[in-house]
């Protein structure tokens, strides 16, 4: 087992499968985040569809060249390696059983569970052609979304040709995720910091 400082998320000993009660249902019922087998997140879905687990794969649309020369395009994970769950914890040995899944994040004591806002604005704005990967950031000009379905969310400004581009982070997970906004779109939120008005001009 990797110590806390690894990036790899910790693993959780399964126990034996139960099944949620109505309780756990109303209280507990939160999204994690479950790290898997590399390039079997489709898979995966697959199979938790099968169990009737819930369960969201975010994608986005790139396109590749075979050898042959020929282009096509191909929906991928969002966030390699992970797909998200929506469960009570007494199904966490029930996800971690299921054939492709290394482990639910978090640390050694108990997972980590992420925010439904999260969640939902990834699936309100889950269109592949308009999202794409993004190294993951730590620091930089953060701004705060106004408009659309990430309103309310707060990512790291950035410029990309004649556009802008807001990266947001996942921070459970240490990924993110580059978004095309119009600058109307945005306001700057570090104190004492005023975009320049050629920046905001350059995305109009």
């Amino acid at each position: 087992m990797l110590d806390n400082n690894s990036r790899f998320p910790s693993h959780f000993e399964a126990e034996r499968p139960r099944l949620c009660d109505t309780q756990s249902l109303l209280k507990d019922h939160k999204w994690y985040a479950v790290y898997t087998i590399p390039r079997h997140e489709k898979r995966l879905a697959e199979r938790f569809t099968a169990r009737s687990i819930e369960h969201f794969l975010p994608v986005y649309r790139a396109q590749r060249r075979w050898k042959d020369g020929s282009r096509v395009n191909l929906d991928l994970p969002l966030f390699p390696n992970y797909i998200f769950v929506h469960i009570c914890s007494q199904q966490r040995p029930s996800v971690l059983a299921v054939p492709g899944t290394l482990t639910i994040v978090g640390n050694r004591r108990e997972p980590a569970a992420l925010l439904d806002s999260e969640i939902e604005a990834l699936r309100k704005a889950a269109d592949p052609t308009k999202v794409e990967p993004h190294p993951y950031l730590v620091v930089g000009q953060r701004a705060r979304i106004t408009n659309g379905p990430f309103t309310g969310m707060e990512g790291v400004l950035l410029r990309k040709k004649n556009g802008l581009r807001v990266v947001l982070t996942l921070s459970v997970i240490q990924e993110s995720v580059a978004v095309e906004l119009d600058a109307c779109d945005l306001v700057p939120t570090n104190p004492g910091y005023k975009l320049s008005e050629s920046a905001w001009s350059a995305a109009a």
